[in-house]
Parts: structure tokens; C-alpha cells; sequence
């Protein structure tokens, strides 16, 4: 997109903020699309208890909170190298290079047409790269020191712990969910032509696209069609009030020192060396109306965003459905500055 393309608006959003000053919350829009006399029209309304499919939010609510825990029972070490853990992978590559995409790995591979994770696409250490497969590779390290699936290993040392109850891998919890996308196009288009990653693939390798609507499916075509849902990079379902949950639960990180080492969680939470990047999550900036404080979370791809603040007891959940357009999206990056820009304004007359 350049910059001057149209895009078009969520068929639903959730926008929420919970701070010890103000709630917002703002819900509005369909969680569903029909197509009816050749356009899209909203069908199901959206609630503050649809689920949702978080898509890369997994990367930090599963995969990093988990290797939280990990590392805090010293289980998992941030500078052991990758075949510490996993048999037969790199040497060259630790986990902490991973949690910063420093890794060096390709951004996306169509694991589902070569299983197999192509050599890395860049030097290792020198910068960062934004990698869905160093997040596959950190959930399957989780797996592998706990000894469990990764949606157990998930339940155990994360959803259950923080009483994410509508929280979990591959399906929603419940009946009521956001459709993710109109159908597999957008993984299609990214094969066919190259962009924005040059894989040596065509869609037509593939047989199983899906046609129709994403409902009740993970959208993201590696954790669907290679993972059964479950990944360590996207994969998970869950709604805003177990979103805000998670954010307070991470922004009180403190009190929760039965589950983690807080000095570990504080390394995890510390930004650098890349602008925007901590260890598995990003940082954000939050104008609050007397100083600036650092937000750190994670966007998804299909709408959905997480941010908390550490030891402020400030959360932000976003949740929409972007990809039921026909058009250009908009973008999930654009939402989640509508979200903080929100919260700026109430922090300023509250």
C-alpha cells in the first residue's frame, strides 16, 4: 500500500482500555459479512463477548508468557542456542535472537506446501527480521521442555494460571466468534506473486485452499493447513475481557511472583536493541496527559491487538475483523493508533 490507497473500514471493532483513571470501551459493527445482491452487508452483531482470532497477538499470550514462566524456572536459557532444545536445528541461532527476530530466518515459508524450514534468509544476530517461523520454532521449544502439546503446555503455564477461561488454541471457546477472513485469498495472492516475500511457490502447489468463509478457523494459513491450529506463532482465539485480563495481569506482573521471577519478566519486558522490539513483544508509545509511558504488546494480522503497561495497571485490547472487505483493509497498525490515540484523549480529561 502506498500511502494514498483507499482502505476500508472493519466490518466490526472492539476497542478497549482499562487504566486506574478511566474504562473505555467502544463496540460496534457486525462479526459477521453476508453477500447479498453482489455486496458484503453486516449479519451477526458484534459483542464484548465474540472471540476472536488473534492470530500474532499468540506470539506474546501463548509463546513469550509461556518462556516467561520457562526461563523463570530456569528450564529454558534466553543465550543457549536453538539445539539445546531442539534436536537437529541451528547452532548459530539462540533463543533470545528469536524472541528479538534477530534470528535471521525467512518472515514467512508456505509450510504447508515444504514443511521443511527453508536455511536462514540473513546473518544471524545482526538485525532484525521479523520471522513467523522464529515464533513456530520458540512453540516448539516450549513443547519440548515441558514435555506437552503446545496447547497443553499453553493451558498449564499460562491461560489457566491467569484465568483466560475463553482463551484457547484453534477454535473459540464458544458459539459466539468474529468471522476471520472471506476466505484463504490473501495467502493465494501472497504465493502468486512473490510478494511480499519471494517464496519459490505458486498457489496452484496447493490443493486444500479454502474457498468460503473463515469461521470458527484459524486464518493463518501455516497454523490451519500444517499446524491443526496450533502454533507458536499465531493460532490462539480469545475475546476482549480475557484480552484486558491478560494486559492487567502483565502490567501487575509483580504480584504474580508464584508464576515468574519478576526481574526475569523485566528483562522480558525491557525494549532494545531494535526500536520497537523487546524480547517477543513490541513497544509502543502512550501519551498520558502529564508524561509518556511505554506500552508493550503485540498486533494480528486479521484485526486483533494486546498492550499493557508494566506496573501501572494499564491495559489495551483491540479486536476487529478487517479482512471481510473486498477491498484494502485497514490495516491492524492504523486501529491500534485509533486505540492509544483514545486513550491519550481520555487520560487528558479524566
Amino acid at each position: 500500500m502506498t500511502g494514498n490507497e483507499a482502505v476500508d473500514a472493519p466490518a466490526g471493532v472492539v476497542m478497549a482500555a482499562r487504566t486506574p483513571w478511566f474504562d473505555l470501551t467502544e463496540c460496534s459493527g457486525h462479526r459477521t459479512v453476508r453477500r447479498q445482491d453482489g455486496e458484503l452487508v453486516g449479519d451477526e452483531p458484534m459483542t464484548l463477548e465474540t472471540a476472536h482470532d488473534l492470530a500474532s497477538v499468540t506470539k506474546v499470550l501463548a509463546t513469550t508468557t509461556a518462556l516467561i514462566r520457562l526461563v523463570s524456572d530456569r528450564l529454558v536459557d534466553l543465550d543457549a542456542p536453538l539445539s539445546a532444545y531442539l534436536r537437529r536445528s541451528y547452532e548459530a541461532i539462540t533463543v533470545r535472537d528469536l524472541l528479538l527476530h534477530r534470528g535471521g530466518l525467512w518472515e514467512w515459508w508456505p509450510l504447508y506446501i515444504q514443511p521443511d524450514l527453508p536455511p536462514p534468509r540473513y546473518r544471524p544476530g545482526r538485525a532484525r527480521h521479523y520471522s513467523d517461523l522464529g515464533f513456530v520454532l520458540l512453540g516448539r521449544i516450549v513443547a519440548s521442555v515441558t514435555g506437552l502439546s503446545l496447547d497443553q503446555a499453553v493451558t498449564e503455564l499460562v491461560t489457566e494460571p491467569l484465568g483466560l477461561a475463553a482463551t484457547r488454541y484453534a477454535r473459540p471457546a464458544g458459539p459466539e466468534v468474529a468471522m476471520s477472513a472471506l476466505d484463504d485469498r490473501v495467502e493465494m495472492t501472497m504465493l502468486d506473486t512473490g510478494r511480499p516475500y519471494p517464496v519459490p511457490y505458486r498457489s496452484s502447489d496447493f490443493a486444500r485452499w479454502r474457498r468460503g468463509s473463515v469461521l470458527g478457523e484459524v486464518c493463518d494459513g501455516n497454523a490451519y493447513h500444517a499446524f491443526d491450529g496450533v502454533s507458536g506463532h499465531a493460532g490462539l482465539f480469545s475475546t476482549v475481557p480475557d484480552l484486558l485480563a491478560y494486559g492487567l495481569a502483565m502490567s501487575r506482573y509483580e504480584e504474580h511472583d508464584g508464576l515468574w521471577r519478576p526481574e526475569v519478566a523485566r528483562e522480558f519486558f525491557t525494549p532494545g536493541p531494535d526500536a520497537g522490539q523487546a524480547l517477543g513483544f513490541r513497544t509502543y508509545e502512550l501519551e498520558l496527559w502529564d508524561e509518556t509511558v511505554t506500552v508493550l504488546g503485540h498486533p494480528g494480522f486479521v484485526g486483533c491487538a494486546v498492550g499493557f503497561v508494566p506496573g501501572r495497571d494499564i491495559a489495551l485490547a483491540l479486536a476487529s475483523n478487517r479482512l471481510l472487505v473486498e477491498g484494502e483493509p485497514t490495516p491492524t497498525d492504523a486501529l491500534w493508533a485509533g486505540l492509544l490515540r483514545a486513550t491519550t484523549q481520555r487520560s487528558r480529561t479524566a
